[in-house]
């Protein structure tokens, strides 16, 4: 073979070996590791990640929230004891206390009031042990990972399996953080830049319920940015504004001026009748993705219809509570059960 040839056969391999390792974002519905596989594992634990990567997410979801020395770490909330050992630790007895995060009152233990050092002293625990039983034989076995160390796990599996995987961080109470001195969308924008994801083609979903955080944000990167939504309230930086109105056509294309996309909740997006809501058809037209949350397998949480069996913690029909999604047309789903939902979606594509 002459070198040319050569050259341009190898060209077209790497094409195709590039389009092989790019997370699923065209061909199908984009599968979200909701805090990794943590239908599996104890959620946002480097194993709960893993687990879900070698399950075949596209993306992983960590929720980041600070230390009092100013480095992120994962955790569904900055109030831990429902995730951690702290309880457990009387040299912390003293940092339990009452404040009001969002217009909400919480008790407990903050990370932001716990160096990073501090924090490692503790071990991850299952959130839901009544829904989740199998996952509390995992409690204790691993630490709070910090941000770093979840770009470390993804550099690494990219390594061993040769394809892209997504990050899709959620930027956990902002505004609060501001007020303590911590700017968590500056911490993490300059750790992504650092870790060389800076383009709209990087796999990467940067996630916030505020509003002001995102536009911020806007001018500063061109990574992609996503407004989540619940079907009540609004965001909570921004009082007398409501999710509903977002989602109107009019508000969607307020949206589409500085996010790429809307991460809904699934009401939202699909009927009680399993039918698509105007919000998809609206969202598109605007320019927008639509994300949804959050798909689990459990009978607890799926329609009656698609529950099998009496036992609330039992598996139902996640297959098709995943092509009633996908059928809806929406290009992205959140799930704390990737492995149940990368087989429905190999299957149906």
């Amino acid at each position: 073979m002459r070198f040319g040839m050569i050259l341009r056969t190898l060209g077209v391999v790497s094409v195709l070996l590039g389009a092989l390792q790019n997370p699923t974002e065209s061909s199908a519905q984009t599968l979200i590791a909701h805090r990794g596989a943590s239908g599996e594992r104890p959620e946002h634990t480097l194993a709960a990640y893993e687990r879900a990567i070698d399950a075949g997410a596209d993306f992983i979801e960590p929720d980041l929230v600070p230390t009092k020395d100013g480095m992120l770490v994962a955790r569904h909330e900055n109030e831990i004891s429902g995730t951690t050992d702290v309880a457990d630790h009387p040299e912390f007895a003293g940092r339990r206390k009452t404040v009001t995060i969002d217009g909400e009152a919480l008790t407990g233990w903050f990370t932001e009031d716990f160096t990073l050092a501090e924090l490692r002293t503790l071990r991850a625990r299952e959130r839901l042990p009544q829904v989740r039983p199998a996952n509390t034989r995992f409690d204790g076995l691993w630490q709070v990972p910090t941000f770093a160390e979840v770009l470390a796990l993804v550099r690494a599996k990219e390594a061993e399996t040769g394809r892209r995987i997504g990050l899709y961080p959620e930027l956990k109470h902002p505004s609060w953080f501001s007020t303590q001195g911590i700017d968590t969308a500056a911490l993490l924008l300059q750790m992504l830049d650092n870790a060389g994801y800076r383009t709209a083609e990087d796999p990467v979903f940067i996630q916030s319920f505020e509003a002001a955080p995102l536009e911020r944000l806007r001018p500063l990167t061109k990574l992609r940015l996503v407004q989540l939504m619940a079907s009540a309230g609004g965001p909570p930086d921004r009082i007398g504004t409501t999710f509903a109105a977002m989602a109107r056509s009019d508000g969607l294309r307020v949206l589409a001026g500085h996010v790429d996309a809307i991460g809904v909740e699934a009401s939202m997006a699909l009927g009680t009748d399993g039918k698509p809501t105007p919000l998809i058809a609206a969202a598109h037209a605007a320019g927008l993705k639509v994300h949804v949350w959050t798909l689990r397998c459990e009978n607890a949480f799926l329609p009656l219809t698609l529950r099998r069996g009496e036992d609330p913690t039992g598996k139902g029909d996640c297959a098709a509570a995943w092509k009633r999604l996908a059928s809806a047309g929406v290009d992205g789903v959140f799930s704390d059960n990737p492995r149940e939902v990368h087989a429905a979606r190999t299957a149906q594509h």
